[in-house]
């Protein structure tokens, strides 16, 4: 006996024999996870993905150094105001209202507020500095006053930078404001707690005011996964429930199936939380995975335990048959699944690499559960209702069994692959590389829309009831606010960091070096590139100022740009009214600067990256693109990347697996690599699908793949492990296919229609990013379903041909019609090719399968008459 076997059987007899000790210890280990669920802590949003993102990096830098309304080093709050006009008198009150409550309230801590009208005030009365000051200045401002004052402060550059693109400086007007509030916290302060009181005292102000900013964001980000989980987790579990009410038609046997899937997501989760890892959306799909892979060994291990107790066989000896056969394909699908989640940790992307760790640890989990509580307590459970006679018996019957309709249909499958099983998997094999080379061609999406809530409720929210109705959400459309109202928005513009010193002769002409010649996607005027740069505060200053003007001619020895004194040069600016305009593209030090340039709106957001790299290239010092659509292309980058390097490192991991373990488990390493190819298959035709589909990879379904591997091993491996036990039990090749497709086969059925609907219902979910999620898990369960009991039995009747040399089995003829899929061979005929049991072990074979004695109703074959 191999040491493999030693254990295995070691394990299953603690399990039979001690059944109250495995249960209680394995509840006691729920109580012990469950208080770490509460430390689960949340993380949502795009921010998760640029941790050390290189171009994510730069462009912190930029809105720390050049654009602090929106990402200084201090907690800052934003306080978008819309009116008719937001400069006449109830306009700028309704403002600065809003501001002095917020001053108010000690535990907001305001330091500065940047607002037009803030400055308004200050030229009516510039000695007023706390808000109530700067409201009565407008309140006893006579209309003319308050018509000069608007004037006045229109001729500061930065007045107009916070008022919308509407705004009108001859007529004094502007639909839309924005005010800055910077708060006088440390960085790591809750924004998300100062940002919803703040909004809390918007709301009882006058004005249409909203407050927006990073917490609350975050604060959106958050609830939509959960008002997410709140509609799809209700509907899941109803699909969930009600197929496996079915699949068990026992309560006792549904009951028990239930707990134990509570267990393993209470033991993940727990685990999760005690080791400090935050529920991200990756995260989303470790439970719909838990749930998939401990229903199919649920439904297998009671299908497998009636294929034993309709034989008459006792509770106990039917579990030690049961789970001694099924620990061997529960273990190898376990090790090889969390091998090919662990291979997520090659990515650079850190939710990704605990996505794999979660993964790898909730499979293992669902392996002790399913291996040791759910045998454990059926047994309990059994031996309890047998010494009560007044219990009733419910649903005995495996799930395929003979008479069933899955019975009589699933062995027609293999009709699909007569008669010639090879030239049947060449064709398939043929036509996986043609679905992967059309695959290989699927788009790699991320941006902050995937994660933001919608706009606009899906129409069936309306027929849920109040207690699952999600919350008003409101960040995406101040985002559409923003973009359309103010020039705030780098929709169609890339950013280029730069950092050296500035005031270098040479910084500025070097600067137009780089925007001569532009890239095709980039907007160009006269053979240069459309630019902001701090050439820009140069060229306004010297339009107003004249002694300027003759500094910076002066500063220009041959003409052109000036390439001297540029340490003046900014000195003055920082002296004048530009002071704000300059400081948007030169930081304090002049060691470091930004340019902004225009892109095409059509163009492909990989060109413009690639171009605007190449543009980095071009500067002196240290230069690197950044900006949404960079760093936006760089993390989808990433996670295609992310997504490939896994897969390889996945599969070439669970190849290797594989053939250790069924070379350990069953002395035949070779069949490891023959259970991978229905697992290609599902892959190859799953990406196929996304693209056919318009499905990119983004943040979420980048994890595709990875389920795809579980799946597919899991169920091609009880397929495998099934016919092997058959095989070399008879030695038939046919009579295995047969019998591993009606038993497994059944209750694969169970596992693919439980899961498959059951998350399938995540299409219900809020944000689109899920529910393309649930459709592609729905749809890789179904792939691997069929491919294990469509392509898997044809190569599993080549590989026989091929190691035991029954090349006979290359062509089965066709079908006799019988409505089995198999011709069974003339009563008498002897067969002496030594299969399994050895060279000139005979076999009789009968005409009829069910002839045999046993209990020919319920199709049970007694094999010692085989």
């Amino acid at each position: 006996m191999r040491p493999s076997e030693k254990l295995f059987r070691a394990v299953t007899d603690r399990v039979v024999e001690y059944p109250r000790r495995v249960v209680i210890v394995c509840l006691l280990l729920t109580l012990a996870f469950a208080p770490g669920m509460a430390l689960l802590d949340s993380e949502a949003g795009s921010d998760q993905f640029v941790e050390d993102n290189p171009e994510a990096d730069a462009l912190e830098r930029v809105n720390e150094q050049f654009d602090p309304a929106f990402g200084g080093e201090e907690p800052t709050t934003q306080l978008i105001q819309q009116d008719a006009n937001v400069l006449d008198r109830n306009g700028l009150l309704a403002m600065l209202e809003t501001v002095e409550r917020l001053s108010e309230r000690d535990e907001l801590r305001v330091e500065s507020v940047s607002a037009p009208a803030v400055q308004v005030a200050g030229e009516l009365d510039p000695e007023a500095e706390t808000p109530a000051e700067q409201r009565e200045a407008v309140e006893r401002a006579s209309p003319g006053e308050l018509e000069a004052a608007v004037e006045a402060a229109g001729e500061n550059p930065a007045f107009g930078s916070l008022l919308s693109e509407d705004y009108n400086a001859e007529s004094g007007t502007a639909s839309a404001s924005l005010g800055v509030v910077t708060h006088e916290f440390p960085e790591e302060t809750d924004t998300q707690a100062i940002q919803l009181e703040a909004e809390g005292v918007a709301e009882r102000t006058t004005g249409d005011i909203t407050v927006f900013g990073s917490g609350i964001i975050d604060a959106e980000f958050e609830a939509v996964i959960f008002d997410s989980l709140a509609i799809v987790v209700p509907a899941a579990l109803a699909v969930i429930l009600g197929l496996l009410a079915y699949a068990y038609r026992d309560p006792f046997d549904f009951i028990l199936g239930g707990v134990a899937l509570m267990m393993t997501v209470v033991w993940t989760f727990g685990f999760t939380g005690y080791a400090g890892i935050p529920f991200s959306d990756m995260l989303i799909a470790v439970p719909v995975l838990l749930l998939a892979i401990g229903i199919d060994f649920g439904i297998h291990t009671v299908n497998r335990y009636r294929e034993e107790r309709i034989t008459g066989a006792h509770p106990v000896p039917a579990m030690r048959i049961s789970l001694g056969q099924l620990v061997v394909a529960y273990t190898i699908i376990a090790g090889t699944t969390v091998i090919g989640f662990l291979a997520n940790l090659t990515s650079d992307l850190e939710p990704l690499r605990e996505f794999g760790v979660v993964a790898g640890i909730g499979i293992a989990f669902t392996l002790v559960i399913f291996v040791g509580f759910f045998p454990a307590a059926k047994l309990v459970v059994d031996r309890w209702r047998a010494e009560r006679d007044w219990v009733p018996s419910f649903g005995t019957r495996p799930l395929g069994s003979e008479g069933s309709v899955l019975g009589r249909v699933l062995p027609g499958l293999s009709r699909i692959s007569r008669p010639a099983p090879g030239v049947f998997l060449i064709v398939v094999l043929l036509l996986t590389a043609g679905a992967a080379g059309y695959g290989s061609g699927v788009d790699t999406t991320f941006d902050d829309e995937d994660f933001l809530p919608p706009s606009e409720e899906p129409w069936y929210v309306e027929y849920f009831p109040e207690p699952i109705q999600p919350a008003e959400y409101t960040v995406t459309e101040t985002i559409d606010v923003l973009t359309e109202t103010f020039e705030t928005a780098e929709d169609d513009t890339i950013t280029i960091y730069i950092e050296d010193r500035m005031t270098a002769d040479t910084a500025i002409r070097s600067l137009e070096r780089a925007e001569q010649d532009p890239p095709t996607t980039f907007i160009e005027e006269d053979g240069e590139a459309r630019t902001e740069s701090v050439t820009d505060p140069i060229d306004a200053y010297a339009e107003e100022d004249p002694e300027f003007a003759q500094l910076v001619e002066d500063s220009a020895l041959d003409g052109g740009s000036p390439n001297r004194n540029l340490d003046r040069i900014y000195g003055e600016l920082r002296a004048s009214d530009f002071e704000a305009f300059t400081d948007e593209y030169l930081t304090e030090d002049d060691r470091a600067t930004r340019v902004i340039f225009e892109v095409e709106a059509d163009a492909d957001d990989e060109e413009i990256t690639a171009d605007a790299r190449t543009v980095a290239d071009r500067y002196r010092g240290e230069a690197i693109a950044t900006g949404d659509i960079v760093v936006f292309q760089s993390v989808a980058d990433e996670i295609f990347e992310s997504a490939i390097t896994s897969l390889a490192a996945a599969l070439g991991l669970a190849s290797v697996f594989l053939v250790v373990l069924f070379g350990l488990f069953l002395g035949r390493p070779s069949l490891g690599l023959v259970t991978l190819i229905p697992v290609s298959v599902a892959i190859a035709t799953l990406t196929a699908t996304m693209r056919f589909a318009g499905i990119p990879f983004n943040a979420l379904t980048a994890t595709i793949l990875a389920i795809t591997i579980g799946l597919g091993v899991d169920y091609t491996v009880h397929v495998a492990h099934r016919f092997t036990d058959e095989y070399e039990a008879t030695g038939d090749v046919e009579y295995a296919v047969r019998t591993t497709l009606q038993g497994t086969g059944g209750a694969l059925t169970g596992t693919m229609g439980t899961t498959a609907l059951g998350t399938g219902v995540l299409v219900l979910a809020i944000t689109p990013l899920l529910g393309q999620f649930g459709l592609l898990t729905a749809a890789s369960i179904v792939l691997a379903y069929i491919a294990a009991l469509v392509v898997l039995p044809p190569a599993l009747i080549v590989w026989v041909a091929i190691v035991d040399g029954r090349w006979g089995l290359l062509w089965l003829g066709p079908d006799d019609g019988a409505g089995d899929g198999f011709d069974w061979l003339d009563t008498g005929e002897v067969r002496t090719d030594g299969g399994a049991h050895g060279a000139g072990t005979e076999f009789e074979w009968v005409t009829d399968p069910h002839e045999v004695e046993g209990d020919a109703e319920e199709g049970v074959i007694d094999e010692q008459n085989c």
